[in-house]
């Protein structure tokens, strides 16, 4: 299920056929989902934004950062050089040096690098130690590899799924979801690993009774678009998904960790002029939305390691009605 199953549609841009980040050509998602006895709820998911030698083959990058209280590898060289050179991988808090070794050992292997000796990988994350046990040191270096191995093409499988198998938003269970946007001849794409607080809200409407929420958390959103441009451009749409978060009712709070990375998949190409990027800034908003109450959707009902919680309700067990 997923949120056009329910009748419910976010926006006015057209999606892609795949309603999914995977809609934008070139661009594979991997998961590596772990769920053993009580304790271990917790993967890690990869995002190629494309199939080749990303050290040979680099993409035009941008990060947007709304409240930094988290940790995202990688960064400082996106901010300075404008590019990435190695997947993404998201996971959780504790694992995010097994992301980078996991990430330098991929990228060493592939034929082209071997006297490649700088690097560096970009790692996202946010904390799912309310359901997992996150100081068990899983996922190891050998499972984030196997979630860039598993990367490809096509549907991507969204909810309690490779690095969102932990994670709960708005006291329910959240994790992985995906949209997409066509505007025009080009195509914006949303992933993102929804962990975070706040009081939902529906297509704009509230619950008359939520669930009892969270106030702090975190989100990591990943934008692929193949309309051709450059850094300072991808900066300004990456920063237009805090719109479509703050849309679902996200707190925005002190202990948020808020990323929105965004990549270009067709950076030779001549840049769109300034005044055609409105619309891939409402496709933005629109697809961050969605995805993040696509993860909602699509997640069961989970308890886990920390038994005071009882657990965490889906998504479906509310009544659509009571939004108001």
């Amino acid at each position: 299920m997923r949120l056009r199953d329910h009748g419910i549609t976010i926006g006015t841009h057209p999606t892609g056929p795949l309603n999914a980040i995977t809609d934008v050509a070139g661009v594979r998602v991997g998961h590596v989902t772990l769920i053993e006895g009580e304790r271990t709820r917790t993967g890690a998911t990869a995002i190629l934004p494309h199939g080749g030698n990303m050290v040979a083959q680099k993409v035009p990058a941008a990060l947007a950062v709304l409240n930094g209280f988290g940790k995202f590898a990688g960064a400082t060289q996106i901010a300075e050089l404008g590019e990435i050179e190695t997947p993404i991988l998201l996971t959780n808090t504790l694992a995010v040096g097994r992301g980078i070794d996991a990430l330098i050992a991929h990228t060493l292997a592939q034929p082209g690098n071997e006297l490649v000796t700088s690097l560096n990988a970009v790692v996202g994350e946010t904390n799912d130690g309310r359901l997992n046990d996150i100081r068990a040191a899983r996922p190891t270096v050998d499972e984030l590899r196997a979630a860039l191995a598993a990367a490809t093409d096509g549907p991507v499988a969204e909810g309690a799924v490779g690095a969102g198998t932990g994670t709960v938003s708005f006291g329910l269970k959240a994790g992985i979801g995906t949209a997409s946007r066509r505007v025009g001849a080009h195509m914006l794409g949303v992933l993102v690993q929804a962990n975070f607080g706040g009081r939902l809200c529906v297509g704009g409407r509230s619950a008359a009774n939520p669930p009892v929420h969270d106030a702090d958390g975190s989100i990591v959103i990943i934008l692929a678009t193949d309309a051709p441009t450059g850094t300072r451009h991808l900066h300004r749409i990456a920063t237009r998904c805090f719109g479509g978060l703050a849309r679902t009712g996200a707190a925005l709070s002190h202990g948020s960790g808020d990323y929105a990375l965004a990549f270009c998949t067709t950076g030779d190409a001549p840049h769109l002029p300034q005044s055609e990027l409105s619309p891939l800034f409402e496709a933005a908003i629109e697809a961050t939305e969605e995805a993040i109450l696509n993860a909602l959707v699509a997640a069961a009902p989970m308890t886990g390691f920390d038994a005071t919680t009882g657990g965490v309700g889906r998504f479906d067990s509310l009544n659509l009605a009571d939004f108001i």
